[in-house]
């Protein structure tokens, strides 16, 4: 392989990670190392169209007056996310303020930004952000040609996709459909003469390779159950001289109190953390371990400010699977989250290959064809024999 091709295949490599970086970024509501600016409030900094280097909040340090930060707007973009720079830090949250605008977002009417709104942190070296000129520009101009594309072809079929979830459904549909006809032409086709001869054996599965399958399935879905159900919760709160009996409208200064519901619908106990994310929040118990198919109760106080108006508060909530001691995994957390979920993830890949060693050993697997006419029971059952017997 030439150093030219090694070259392309890099740049193609490359290119592939950004735009998948970008489309999952977008899916998930937060970008992933890779952001961009639709509009010029960033100014000379960042261009409108240029996209920067997005660090994730959870492996930053704390926020500090300066960094320009992405967080999700109430009222800013339609709610939407946006990237702006800290100008300020009051007991109710960050001041933010795009370089090129006149006033801060607080004095247009956007409540002050709490940890919890802060998805990712723009890349800085030397006070300076970290830029992909134009990135943003192309990424905007492909959404649009394939949004227009899809909206003509729809059209014509009478099927409207409502919105950007539905266009990213009805893309999902299209690339689903297109790998069923790629499979139908290949099965139905016509059919290939072989010219060379394999060398591989048929119906042998290599051992790492069936092992890699198992441990890449057990660790998607046990990451899965912990981040998915994890998050930041928003609570609003009105200070107002005119209490009335809703629990989360209160006199200045004074504090209420809700109860918060923690479910837990898998097979498997999970260890809770709750953690303020803002001020003028508190919760009891700080952790809590909830048991196969049960539920526990978390008591969230709300203190309302001195001045009256309308405030938000934000309580963030981690989920770790109980393969540990609580107290081990709540240690980890205190490291960082990301720790946590490592160390689970560690434990379940060990127990998985302990499993799968047991079972198997560590020779290659050989699939032996049964015939439709004998029951998959029967086939367990007789494996089951089988594995008893060996290991008398």
């Amino acid at each position: 392989m030439t150093n030219s091709t090694l070259v392309t295949r890099g740049l193609g490599a490359l290119l592939a990670l950004v735009v998948i970086l970008l489309v999952v970024g977008q899916l998930l509501g937060q970008p992933i190392l890779l952001g961009y600016v639709a509009t010029g409030s960033m100014e000379p900094e960042i261009d409108a169209g240029d996209g920067f280097v997005a660090v994730p909040s959870v492996v930053t340090g704390p926020v500090e007056e300066g960094d320009v930060v992405v967080f999700q707007a109430r009222d800013l973009n339609g709610g939407g996310l946006t990237t702006h720079r800290v100008v300020d830090e009051t007991e109710e949250g960050y001041v933010t303020k795009g370089d090129a605008n006149p006033f801060t977002d607080q004095d247009g009417g956007e409540p002050h930004v709490t940890e919890g709104q802060i998805v990712a942190e723009a890349w800085q070296v030397n006070g300076k952000v970290v830029t992909i000129p134009h990135l943003g520009t192309a990424i905007m101009g492909f959404q649009s040609a394939v949004q227009s594309g899809v909206e003509t072809v729809t059209s014509v079929f009478g099927v409207t996709t409502g919105s950007s979830n539905g266009l990213g459904a009805l893309l999902v549909g299209v690339g689903v459909a297109m790998l069923g006809f790629g499979t139908l032409l290949e099965r139905l086709g016509p059919g290939r003469r072989e010219t060379s001869r394999s060398r591989s054996r048929e119906n042998v599965i290599a051992f790492w390779t069936a092992l890699g399958l198992v441990l890449l399935v057990f660790v998607t879905f046990a990451t899965a159950a912990m981040v998915v159900p994890s998050g930041t919760t928003e609570y609003g709160l009105i200070s107002s001289e005119s209490p009335t009996d809703d629990p989360q409208i209160v006199a200045p200064g004074e504090t209420t109190a809700l109860t918060r519901t923690v479910d837990n619908a898998g097979y498997l106990p999970i260890v809770v953390a709750h953690e303020p994310e803002s001020g003028g929040i508190g919760v009891e118990p700080r952790s809590q371990t909830i048991g196969i198919r049960d539920s526990g109760e978390a008591r969230v106080t709300l203190t309302a400010p001195e001045q009256t108006g309308e405030y938000t508060r934000h309580l963030g909530e981690y989920r770790y699977l109980a393969v540990l001691p609580p107290s081990v995994l709540l240690w980890l957390h205190g490291v960082h989250p990301l720790a946590a979920i490592g160390a689970v993830n560690a434990v379940i890949v060990g127990i998985a290959v302990a499993i799968v060693l047991l079972l198997f050993g560590s020779g290659d697997i050989r699939v032996r064809s049964a015939g439709s006419h004998v029951p998959l029971s029967t086939r367990l059952k007789r494996r089951a024999r089988r594995w008893f017997r060996d290991r008398k």
